[in-house]
């Protein structure tokens, strides 16, 4: 039996900062991944709301700045949303995972791929992993449909989007600099398309509310009569499941929490999780470095995460609003409307403060 400080379940974005920053403080830390390399497999866009891509520093040759948005209504008329003070950053994210995953392991962390977090044990001063692993604590930030939360009787996340993404070369864009993003409700119920221009691809997405599945191929028919596809070829694809039902209950005991999607922490409304599950993986570790080193329970730790992960109520009621009562003869009526430009402004440009 090996023994650790901490064990991390999944080497998400959450997981590597989380993994990343104890390691820095001298904390034992193991990473248990299922995939066989960092970066492979990858099920998200990768894009980095402003707010993040400040309070972490990626390497400038794996990102590109969008700075404004072109907001499509089901009948294809637009309106341009833009602000001087905020940005996006399109990743290649698999490339992200390898600098994260670089990152934790010069700090000291040890990461195991091909090696899932297949079961956890409670056991006393600690827990269990695969019968071969013991700690202190144990993070989930195994994805949307945690394996930890279901060892622990933590909550469970419950509303999903599925997503489905396609990666091109050669797909002239008109504009480079734009977040190009597509209401549907016949296509996209529940949330939207999107064409993304990144880095040496652009990436051409659509997620549906579930029991709704995404049908890709259809929206790049409808988008044919935006984009020229004539020389475009598809370079990968991926999709997969965005919890929307906001923070699940419960989501941390004082040796077990869940942290990113496992968590819940993903806005219902634009589905936006990286930089919660990096923010909060970082602060989580500091918790728990100050409760390992001053040899304490991790009640703090769950304490701070009580006091800070984020509640979405307003957001679970926009998403109600906008998946009800907004058929796309509304949508495609009011898309020039100054009120619904400046809302959707809002939305997509806000600063958003973490505790």
């Amino acid at each position: 039996m090996k023994h650790y400080d901490v064990i991390i379940a999944g080497g998400g974005f959450g997981g590597l900062v989380c993994a990343k920053t104890l390691a820095q403080q001298g904390i034992r830390t193991l990473l248990l991944e299922r995939k066989k390399a960092p970066g492979v497999g990858m099920h998200t866009t990768g894009i980095i709301v402003g707010e993040c891509a400040e309070e972490f520093s990626l390497p400038e040759h794996l990102t590109r700045r969008i700075t404004r948005v072109r907001l499509y209504a089901p009948n294809l008329k637009f309106t341009e949303l833009s602000t001087d003070s905020y940005f996006f950053l399109a990743t290649d994210t698999p490339a992200v995972m390898r600098h994260l995953s670089d990152e934790a392991l010069r700090a000291g962390a040890e990461i195991i791929y091909d090696t899932p977090y297949d079961k956890g044990e409670d056991v006393p001063g600690g827990v269990i992993v695969n019968g071969a692993y013991q700690s202190r604590f144990l993070i989930g930030a195994d994805g949307p449909r945690s394996k930890v939360a279901d060892d622990f009787s933590l909550g469970q996340n419950t509303a999903f989007l599925l997503g489905a993404e396609a990666e091109y070369t050669g797909l002239p864009l008109a504009d480079d600099g734009a977040f190009y993003c597509f209401l549907d409700q016949q296509l996209a119920r529940g949330y939207l398309g999107w064409v993304i221009p990144s880095v040496g691809v652009s990436q051409v997405g659509i997620a549906q509310r579930l029991p709704r599945k995404p049908d890709i191929d259809a929206f790049v028919g409808r988008m044919k009569g935006v984009f020229d596809f004539s020389s475009a070829q598809v370079a990968a694809r991926r999709g997969g499941l965005i919890p929307v039902g906001g923070l699940v209950h419960p989501f941390a005991t004082d040796k077990v929490f869940l942290l990113g999607d496992a968590a819940g922490i993903v806005s219902p409304l634009t589905a936006g999780g990286i930089h919660t599950a990096m923010h909060y993986g970082k602060r989580l570790a500091e918790h728990l470095a100050l409760s390992i080193q001053g040899n304490h329970s991790g009640a703090s730790a769950a304490a701070m995460l009580h006091r800070c992960y984020p509640r979405f109520y307003a957001k679970q009621l926009l998403r109600k609003s906008f998946e009800h009562l907004a058929p796309d003869w509304l949508l495609s009526r009011i898309i020039g409307n100054p009120l619904f430009g400046a809302a959707a402004n809002h939305i997509f440009f806000k600063k958003k403060t973490l505790k």
